[in-house]
């Protein structure tokens, strides 16, 4: 009589088995017998999404009520915690179902709780979501948040990814310092306010963009990986609230151990408004990479570059994308910024990536600096915009001195 291997595999066999398939695969094995029967009903981690959930009609109505039939049915014979809870399906809209769930995960021990709303309005989630006090990933997409009166933040948080969602300011700023274990934190395409403020001791990750007139941080000293993108050019012209010290000053005061920066789209421009001093107060020691969307155009942004580069001893690796701006003009930048700065040699730095260049002088000048300055360079890589400039982008390439003997310049086509 031939062994029926499937029905006698130990039980944490099964559960590794039923860990590695999405839901609706786990739901099939309840076919192979009867000790696989009601096992996927303990399944910890739920995952609705389009992969899990098929639905093959446009009907919306129908699209709707199939979801949620699934959903309820899954919760209904669920039994045991359920430590995670994704809804993610690009056909799912903000419906009142929702609220059920949520009532139902909050009355358990969810950790882990993901919620993406990928057609209609902002869903308006309900007061029962803040009682979640196990959780310790939250991600929420096309979402309103209006945290009640007597909300005392998420105690056991680890990392928050909010995206395309509307709160208000204090609302914001009161739940993220109330969450003293946060690490992670990813802001994108925010509705409420404008000035962005992050109280929070243990954040080692941050990485947002959006419409934002100012960024602080307030006791961030161990916040590690930064990566910033302001949507919106607003020009230095603005008044400065915060008197005559800079943005790149008060930027970084908070930040003495950050390790990775990127600066995405017009987030130069914003640390260019102010004071540029030639490097900063306090140098960033411990910066290894560093990534910069810069307009050569820009006086400014030029000034607030090198003293990036000149305030970063241990700087490792650095990727520069060119942005123009159609408002710059030749004239605020017909020097050669880089020449009234003496020398100073890059004595950590091995690889640079250029890309979005066209040749211009101030490009070129940069680029030159950097090369008579990193004395250990390995590796220079040139992806210019277009193909339109490039062989004499090339000849000047070659024609500059380089501080390392090793430094290799590798030319991309567009």
């Amino acid at each position: 009589m031939e062994v029926d291997r499937i029905s006698n595999l130990p039980g944490h066999v099964i559960d590794k088995i039923l860990s590695h398939l999405c839901l609706r695969d786990a739901v099939r094995t309840s076919v192979l017998s009867s000790k696989w029967r009601y096992k996927w009903v303990t399944l910890p981690y739920l995952v609705f999404d389009n992969h899990s959930v098929l639905v093959s009609t446009q009907d919306q109505s129908l699209v709707k009520t199939k979801l949620v039939s699934i959903v309820d049915h899954v919760l209904l014979l669920h039994t045991g915690p359920i430590h995670k809870f994704k809804l993610s399906h690009k056909d799912l809209q903000g419906v009142s179902d929702i609220d059920r769930w949520i009532l139902f995960l909050s009355r358990g021990s969810v950790k882990e709780f993901i919620l993406e709303i990928w057609k209609g309005h902002r869903y308006k989630l309900p007061s029962s979501i803040y009682s979640c006090q196990k959780l310790i990933h939250l991600e929420l997409f096309n979402c309103l948040l209006k945290p009640p009166s007597n909300f005392n933040g998420f105690r056991s948080l680890k990392s928050l990814d909010l995206q395309h969602i509307t709160m208000d300011q204090l609302a914001f700023e009161h739940m993220i310092s109330s969450c003293p274990l946060l690490e992670r934190l990813t802001l994108m395409n925010f509705d409420g306010f404008t000035l962005l403020n992050i109280h929070a001791p243990n954040l080692l990750f941050f990485d947002v963009g959006g419409v934002f007139e100012d960024v602080s941080f307030q006791d961030t000293f161990n916040l590690a990986v930064v990566s910033i993108g302001l949507y919106v050019n607003n020009g230095t012209e603005r008044s400065l609230a915060f008197g005559s010290t800079g943005n790149l000053i008060k930027f970084f005061a908070c930040l003495p151990h950050i390790q990775r920066l990127e600066v995405q789209t017009f987030f130069l421009k914003y640390l260019a408004a102010g004071t540029i001093p030639g490097k900063l107060p306090i140098p960033c020691v411990d910066l290894s990479f560093l990534s910069i969307r810069i307009n050569f155009n820009d006086m400014e942004e030029n000034l607030a570059a090198i003293c990036l580069l000149r305030s970063s001893p241990n700087l490792q690796e650095l990727e520069i994308l060119a942005r123009p701006d159609e408002q710059a003009t030749i004239a605020r930048t017909s020097a050669n910024i880089v020449e009234h700065f003496p020398s100073f040699p890059f004595h950590q730095l091995r690889l640079i990536k250029i890309a979005g260049v066209s040749g211009i002088k101030q490009e070129l000048n940069f680029i030159n600096f950097l090369l008579a300055n990193a004395s250990v360079l390995e590796r220079m890589t040139v992806k210019p915009a277009s193909t339109d400039s490039g062989w004499d982008l090339v000849k000047e390439l070659l024609r500059f001195r380089r501080a390392s003997m090793f430094a290799e310049i590798v030319y991309l086509d567009p």
